[in-house]
């Protein structure tokens, strides 16, 4: 006669605490992606410290709104394929963001460009740009 593995006796355990343990990270990083997007639009400006590009993605925030200060355009950059560690920090990329459009005009890399929020999905019909608030001036 044996005893019972320990698989038998702690494993459901084990997987239902790991499974809630992934689903509170998951809250948390929506929660620091929103805040974040809350002080971008309330306050116009890069706010630090920002949430990496790991736990946006993890959050289920995918895309990043930037506008153009030279064209004054909304556009949205795919966060998963960008080629940087998961740990940077979301403010970082804003020196490596350029319009092209205003590139293509000037003839030289235009990297005027400011970081609005966080988006789950590109602008659309259906998904307006962001705007500041209270009103955009």
């Amino acid at each position: 006669m044996g005893t019972k593995s320990r698989e038998t006796i702690y494993g459901s355990t084990i997987r239902h605490s790991a499974e809630r343990a992934k689903e509170a990270r998951k809250e948390a990083d929506r929660l620091a992606c929103e805040a974040w997007n809350y002080r971008m639009l309330g306050y116009k400006g890069p706010a630090q410290p920002s949430p990496a590009l790991g736990d946006a993605l993890n959050a289920g925030y995918f895309y990043l709104e930037v506008r153009c200060l030279g064209c004054n355009t909304h556009q949205t950059v795919a966060l998963n394929i960008i080629r940087r560690p998961k740990v940077t920090p979301i403010h970082e990329l804003e020196r490596y963001m350029r319009c092209k459009d205003c590139s293509q005009v000037r003839g030289y890399p235009f990297k005027r460009s400011h970081l609005v929020a966080l988006r789950p999905n590109k602008i659309s019909a259906s998904a307006p740009p962001s705007s500041w608030w209270p009103e955009e001036r």
